[in-house]
C-alpha cells in the first residue's frame, strides 16, 4: 500500500517524473509550483539522475509549504507521478522510509546510496 504524503519532517523534496510526451506538462507544473508556492525548482532533467528511474524535476520546500503544495500537486499532476520524501540528512532513509508517492510508485535505484555508505 502506498502512503499519501504526510507533513512530519521539516524539509522535503518532490520529484515530478515525466517522459518526452509529458515534458511540457511537467515543466509547467513545476514552474507553477515555484510561482504560486515559492518552492525552489531544480533543473528539468531529460535523463536519469541519482536514484530516479525516469526524467524528473525536483521541487524543494519546507513543512510550512507542504500543506498547500501537496494537495495542489495531487490535483494538478494529471497522471504524472510525484515522488515525495523528507530531507533528514540520511539519503537512503529519505528515499525509502521517509518516502511517499502521488500516483504510481516507481522502483528507485537505491544502489547509489548504498555505494556511498561503503
Amino acid at each position: 500500500m502506498t502512503l499519501f504524503p504526510r507533513n512530519i519532517y521539516p524539509a522535503y523534496h518532490a520529484h515530478v517524473y515525466f517522459d518526452a510526451s509529458t515534458l511540457g506538462h511537467a515543466t509547467e507544473l513545476c514552474k507553477s509550483a515555484q510561482d504560486q508556492f515559492g518552492v525552489t525548482m531544480g533543473r528539468v532533467h531529460q535523463k536519469f539522475v541519482g536514484p530516479h528511474p525516469r526524467w524528473s524535476c525536483q521541487l524543494a520546500f519546507d513543512a510550512k509549504q507542504f500543506d498547500t503544495l501537496i494537495p495542489w500537486l495531487e490535483k494538478n499532476r494529471r497522471g504524472l507521478t510525484v515522488f515525495v520524501h523528507g530531507r533528514t540528512g540520511d539519503d537512503l532513509k529519505d528515499h525509502t522510509t521517509h518516502a511517499s508517492w502521488l500516483g504510481e510508485p516507481a522502483a528507485l535505484n537505491l544502489e547509489v546510496f548504498r555505494k556511498a555508505r561503503k
